[in-house]
């Protein structure tokens, strides 16, 4: 493994008081990335691609093991790549104090958070504490204990004016990003309605898959990936990307007050039955550990609260969000259904076998009449400033938005644009003033949809 400094360490305890150091940067200062614990492929991916005003060397702290030593392979493939190789630098301390001897060290400025939820809202909170802005993967907080403390580093971020933000990959997928912009034009879509608890105005269900490929290779999860209390269920994990659509799509640059803007028709979770079997594919163990043995039914079968759906009211309109998890697709990866319905028309992506499995945005107009489809067509063209080449076929009731390929960069890519953004806040200043409140209101819907869902097994 190349680029690759290793230091080892045993375990020291107790708390290490550091004075706070909050972190401004010029447009030319380097910016030092640290990764912190890099249990997740997502801390990996964020290193995918170089980025200006950064520095090639990157600090990561934790524990010896599998999740690390996966991760740093992860690095090394990069910069090893025949095609835009990338020339990070990995300098590693490795040791069970390694959250310690980060704050001590002060090497960077910047830490990336993707791994094992069970201490991440610690991890985040006490490294804002002690200076560090950071970029955390979902889910920063995957129960009410752990929103409180989001919620106290938020406040000590602010007063350090430091930046803390999350990975929204899926504002970057292409279908998303128009069903937001085609939400925005009233001559299209008309108003967002209301709905009901039984007809949400609001629906979206996404699929997550446990078997897949990240990077051209089959992907080895950790064991403690099938724990809730160290991975978070399906809502509070990847459903967190579904309540930022809902929220960035249907309400776009408006602050959200969770305690009042918010409230609960009802949710509810379900298990996933996985076989030890599939446990072994996936993680490569060939039993499963003692912290899972109390899910085990039968020896060889793991029950997992993998399913989760909340539904809610958001600004008065009723929302239903749903999140699941399978064993493999049978084609594609990870899927997603959305649809938003207007006064004049709905707006719906589909996954499906007749999308061959690669996500597809719909018009479906309420009144498809001629001056309903002069006006469309006329948006679309002007909607071609932003996005050059979007152009509209008609499928009889609906119109399906055609999408050039070059849009079509794929999740991974997503990464880039994600960090791109947090490096331009930190440089410039200039988060926008609803991202916080709106991050905010993201994990309440979340992690209370979780104590909901407890009550109504």
């Amino acid at each position: 493994m190349k680029n690759v400094v290793f230091v080892l360490a045993l375990a020291i305890s107790g708390a290490i008081n550091v004075p706070c150091r909050a972190q401004l940067f010029k447009k030319n200062d380097d910016i030092k990335l640290i990764t912190l614990d890099p249990g997740h492929f997502h801390a990996a991916l964020v290193q995918k691609t170089m980025y200006d005003g950064v520095s090639r060397t990157v600090y990561v702290y934790a524990p010896k093991g599998a999740d690390v030593d996966a991760h740093l392979a992860r690095v090394d493939a990069y910069n090893n790549r025949s095609i835009h190789p990338t020339h990070w630098a990995e300098e590693v301390y490795l040791g069970a104090d390694f959250f310690n001897r980060m704050i001590t060290d002060k090497k960077g400025n910047a830490v990336i958070m993707a791994g094992n939820n069970q201490n991440k809202t610690s991890y985040i909170k006490r490294s804002v504490a002690a200076g560090f802005s950071v970029l955390g993967d979902k889910p920063m907080a995957i129960d009410n204990q752990h929103f409180a403390l989001l919620q106290d580093a938020f406040k000590i971020a602010a007063k350090k004016k430091l930046v803390l933000y999350d990975i929204m990959t899926e504002r970057y997928e292409i279908t998303n990003a128009l069903q937001r912009e085609f939400a925005m034009i009233p001559g299209i879509f008309g108003q967002l309605k209301k709905g009901t608890p039984e007809h949400p105005a609001v629906e979206m269900e996404s699929v997550h898959y446990l078997y897949k490929y990240v990077s051209g290779s089959v992907l080895t999860r950790p064991d403690w990936f099938f724990d809730t209390k160290q991975q978070g269920e399906a809502l509070q994990d990847v459903g967190v990307h579904l309540v930022d659509l809902t929220q960035w799509e249907c309400f776009p640059n408006k602050i959200i007050d969770y305690k009042k803007d918010i409230k609960f028709n009802g949710a509810h979770h379900w298990i996933s039955n996985v076989t030890l079997s599939q446990f072994n594919t996936i993680t490569g163990s060939k039993q499963f550990p003692a912290f899972l043995k109390s899910s085990v039914v039968h020896d060889t079968v793991l029950q997992v609260y993998d399913n989760g759906s909340v539904n809610y009211q958001l600004f008065g309109v009723n929302v239903k969000l749903t999140a699941r998890w399978e064993y493999k697709a049978v084609s594609g990866g990870d899927s997603q259904y959305s649809v938003l319905r207007g006064t004049k028309a709905n707006l719906v992506i589909k996954q499906g076998a007749d999308e061959k499995y690669s996500p597809v945005l719909y018009i479906a107009p309420v009144s498809n009449s001629p001056a309903y489809e002069k006006q469309l067509l006329a948006k679309v063209r002007t909607l071609n400033n932003k996005y050059p080449g979007v152009y509209l076929k008609n499928e009889g009731n609906v119109w399906e938005v055609m999408i050039p390929d070059a849009y079509k960069d794929g999740h991974e890519a997503h990464f880039a644009k994600v960090t791109d953004s947090f490096l331009g806040y930190l440089k410039n200043g200039n988060m926008p003033k609803w991202e916080v409140p709106d991050m905010i209101a993201k994990y309440y819907t979340t992690t209370t949809a979780f104590e909901l869902a407890k009550k109504n097994k």
